[in-house]
């Protein structure tokens, strides 16, 4: 993908972009889900239209055997690897590895088995996100992006590093591909710097820190790690700015075009009516192993 130069006016477009605010600030608590798993809700489910197009976000800390194989359908997981290296599979023969800084972007649509698993016996430190798809697209055939290091495109501005995992940051644009509408950049800031990313109309958008304090917003509202900042919504193109103080602060922006569709979700299935859920469950206590697989 060829990139263009910014030119003046393109500039300053961007900067008579409206700034967004926070609308609020979630600090989720850590529990113990099991002696070798523990984690926070960051995104809570059930609030559709709040969150739309996204559906739940959890940050984890997980050693080996903290998770089965477990099927999907109806949906996309977006992992993050904060720190460790994870192993994942699939019943379509896929795997890989994801190592720190990396993502691994599965479209489940019509049915998909898999599992991630570290790859030693330490605890890995993950973000996943599931990331609701169009009714249109439920359906679709499974896959994955491994969002690697060498796949990602990257940003670079004085003190500033902005890695996009999907959609686009100024004139870098992710070749991720997409069902719904996301963007997603991770943004490190050296001392004292400040970052803004502009904003698509009516994109629902929430910024997650993962290192550092920081302040987020037009009104500057302070956020620290392991915080989420909800970003109000605007009708038209905006930006959000970000700002570090005197110590690094890394942050990971999320953003998509809500879907205003039905949302029925129960278990590992995301669907638009309680009868597709209930044909995910036939479907896979029919197929087992080979979920997703069928005509």
């Amino acid at each position: 993908m060829k990139t263009q130069t910014t030119t003046d006016q393109e500039t300053a477009s961007r900067g008579s972009l409206k700034s967004r605010g926070v609308k609020r600030i979630d600090s989720p608590d850590v529990h113990r889900r099991s002696p070798i798993h523990r984690a926070r809700v960051l995104v809570q489910p059930g609030d559709w239209a709040e969150t739309d197009p996204f559906l739940l976000m959890a940050e984890d800390w997980y050693g080996r055997g903290a998770f089965d194989s477990h099927p999907h359908r109806g949906f996309e997981t977006v992992t993050y690897v904060i720190e460790g290296t994870n192993s994942h599979f699939d019943n379509r023969g896929n795997r890989g590895l994801i190592g720190p800084g990396e993502a691994l972007w599965l479209t489940a649509g019509r049915g998909i088995v898999h599992n991630e698993i570290p790859v030693d016996d330490q605890l890995i430190h993950t973000l996943q996100l599931w990331v609701n798809l169009p009714q249109r697209d439920k359906l679709v055939e499974a896959g994955y992006q491994e969002l690697t290091a060498a796949r990602t495109r990257k940003r670079t501005l004085p003190g500033v590093e902005a890695i996009v995992f999907s959609g686009a940051s100024g004139d870098v644009a992710a070749p991720t591909r997409n069902h719904a509408r996301v963007t997603m950049v991770e943004v490190r800031l050296e001392p004292h710097s400040a970052f803004e990313q502009e904003l698509p109309a009516e994109y629902n958008a929430f910024v997650v820190v993962l290192d550092g304090e920081g302040l987020v917003g037009a009104s500057s509202t302070p956020v620290r790690e392991g915080q989420v900042a909800w970003l109000e919504r605007e009708a038209a193109e905006s930006k959000v700015r970000v700002e570090s103080n005197d110590r690094r602060f890394r942050i990971i922006l999320f953003a998509g075009r809500p879907l205003r569709e039905p949302v029925v979700a129960q278990g590992p299935f995301v669907m638009n009516t309680m009868d597709e859920i209930q044909q995910a469950f036939a479907d896979y206590r029919r197929d087992g192993a080979r979920f997703g697989l069928g005509g």
